[in-house]
């Protein structure tokens, strides 16, 4: 069954990109041509779909706690701790809308799939290359400070411990919001990698639990506070993860 359940996921995976290539290409010309509205009415409606039947069909059931707590007067640096590759589809359909994400530079030799990516404005690192680093931020910064709305794992590669734990994180998220005076909202996943990963790279059936904490505003924040921002909601994320798994 696990085998089936994977297969019929990945055929979807490519199939669904396949059939809606004409989208892709409409959506690269409105691109190239700064109809960002437009853009965001297709990646709105066929990533957050593409996303959502991927879920159904590798069996996830996802539980979406705090919704209500995304700013609807300001954008956002969503910033998530991060277990599995389903955080991907499940931050892409739990939020508000489809934001870009911070990516790392493997997930642009994916065909198809990072064209739609750009089209999202993905933002690739090379975390091994410090001034390749640098440069993404800036282009995340970039983004942000356009007034859109971004994605980020601020540990920085998945955690592969177990569930509940998670890694440090990086103080680059951060820096984006301070700089732009966007809103931090931290976001806890719970299960993701049981989805995937711990099953050796076969969908099982999982219950995921997506909570999205309050928004923290960053417009006037005192340096100090500016410091200790990424471990003030590093603690927020792991007590919301201890209290899910409690």
């Amino acid at each position: 069954m696990k085998l089936l359940r994977t297969i019929r996921f990945f055929a979807y995976f490519f199939g669904y990109l396949l059939w809606h290539y004409p989208t892709l290409r409409k959506g690269e010309k409105l691109l190239a041509a700064g109809e960002r509205e437009a853009v965001f009415a297709i990646t709105d409606k066929h990533v957050r779909h593409w996303c959502e039947t991927l879920i159904k069909l590798a069996g996830v059931k996802v539980t979406v706690i705090g919704k209500e707590n995304i700013p609807t007067d300001t954008n956002c640096v969503f910033v998530a701790n991060h277990r599995g590759l389903f955080d991907i589809p499940l931050m892409l359909t739990a939020l508000d809308r489809p934001h870009g994400i911070l990516a790392k530079i493997e997930s642009k030799k994916i065909p198809l799939v990072n064209r739609w990516m750009n089209l999202l404005r993905c933002v690739f690192v090379d975390r091994e290359d410090v001034k390749a680093s640098v440069r993404a931020l800036n282009a995340a910064t970039d983004i942000v400070k356009s007034g859109e709305s971004f994605i980020i794992f601020p540990e920085g590669t998945r955690y592969k411990g177990e569930e509940g734990g998670m890694g440090e994180f990086k103080g680059g998220a951060f820096r984006i919001a301070t700089k732009t005076g966007a809103a931090i909202v931290p976001v806890a996943i719970r299960n993701a990698r049981a989805c995937f990963e711990a099953n050796g790279m076969m969908c099982v059936p999982t219950d995921v639990t997506v909570t999205i904490l309050p928004a923290i505003t960053t417009k006037g924040m005192a340096r100090d506070a500016q410091k200790s921002l990424p471990a003030d909601v590093e603690a927020q994320v792991r007590d919301a993860l201890a209290q899910m798994n409690a």
